[in-house]
C-alpha cells in the first residue's frame, strides 16, 4: 500500500509563489546509504579551483567574484569564491571573518545599482565543494518577487538586455576594486552608427539570442547529482 502524497503547503497560496493551478507534491525517494561526492570532493575536479582569474568580474588575494555566463530575469546575480579550496566550515579565522567583510561589501555594491531593491544572500552548496556564497538582487517595486522564491524567479523572468548587464557588472567591479584586488569586468562598448542620411534616423536591429538562459536554480554548482550517475550536470560557461 502506498503512502498518500502530503497536501500541498500553504505557500503555494503565497503571491510570491511563481506557479498557479493543480499541484501536486513529489513521493520522497528513500534516503542513500552514502552520499555521492560533490564536485572537488573525492576524485571529483574542482571547476572553481581550474577556473582563470579572466572568468571572473573582480579577483583578489583570497576572494574572487564571477557571474553567470549570460543575461538572466534578475538584474544581478553574482557569486563570491574563496580562492582557497574551502568549504563554509573549513575556514580559518582569518577567512572567515573576511568572509563577512566580502558579504556585507558585495551587498553594498550591487544594492548601489539602480533599479535594485534589495540583495538576497544564499548558500547552498549541495553541488561543489568549494565555497560558493550567491547574491541575487531583487528588482524595485517588483513585491511579488519578494521572499523565498527569487531564485526560481531568475528562471521564469526575461532575461534583462546584454548591454544593461555589462554595466552593472562593471559597476560591481570598480565598486570592489575600490577596496583593492582587480576588477575584470568592462563596461559594454558604445555602438557607434551614423544615419543613412540626415532626414531619417537609422534604425538599431536587436540581435536575438537563441541560447537558453541559464540561472541560479539551473547552475551546476547547485544540482545534487544522482547517486547513481555522478557525471550528470554541467557548469555554467
Amino acid at each position: 500500500m502506498q503512502d498518500t502524497p502530503p497536501s500541498v503547503p500553504d505557500f503555494t497560496q503565497w503571491p510570491s509563489f511563481p506557479f498557479e493551478g493543480d499541484l501536486r507534491v513529489k513521493q520522497l525517494d528513500d534516503p542513500v546509504p552514502v552520499e555521492p561526492p560533490r564536485r572537488g570532493e573525492g576524485n571529483r575536479e574542482c571547476t572553481a579551483c581550474s577556473a582563470p582569474d579572466e572568468a571572473y568580474i573582480w579577483v583578489g588575494e583570497r576572494w574572487r567574484v564571477r557571474a553567470m555566463d549570460r543575461p538572466t530575469g534578475l538584474p544581478m546575480v553574482l557569486i563570491l569564491e574563496s580562492r582557497s579550496h574551502l568549504d563554509l566550515g573549513d575556514l580559518p579565522n582569518l577567512l572567515a571573518a573576511e568572509l563577512g567583510v566580502m558579504t556585507v561589501r558585495l551587498e553594498r555594491a550591487i544594492r548601489s545599482l539602480d533599479g535594485v531593491a534589495r540583495v538576497h544572500v544564499s548558500r547552498w552548496g549541495d553541488g561543489s565543494a568549494h565555497l560558493h556564497i550567491w547574491f541575487l538582487a531583487r528588482p524595485y517595486g517588483r513585491l511579488q518577487l519578494r521572499g523565498t522564491f527569487l531564485s526560481l524567479w531568475d528562471s521564469i523572468l526575461p532575461p534583462i538586455t546584454e548591454a544593461q548587464w555589462r554595466e552593472n557588472l562593471a559597476m560591481v567591479a570598480a565598486w570592489l576594486a575600490e577596496f583593492g584586488g582587480r576588477p575584470l569586468a568592462e563596461p559594454p562598448r558604445i555602438q557607434w552608427q551614423a544615419p543613412s542620411s540626415l532626414s531619417a534616423p537609422s534604425e538599431v536591429v536587436a540581435e536575438i539570442v537563441d541560447e537558453e538562459t541559464v540561472s541560479v536554480i539551473e547552475a551546476a554548482e547547485e544540482i545534487p547529482e544522482s547517486p547513481d550517475d555522478p557525471t550528470t550536470g554541467q557548469r555554467p560557461a
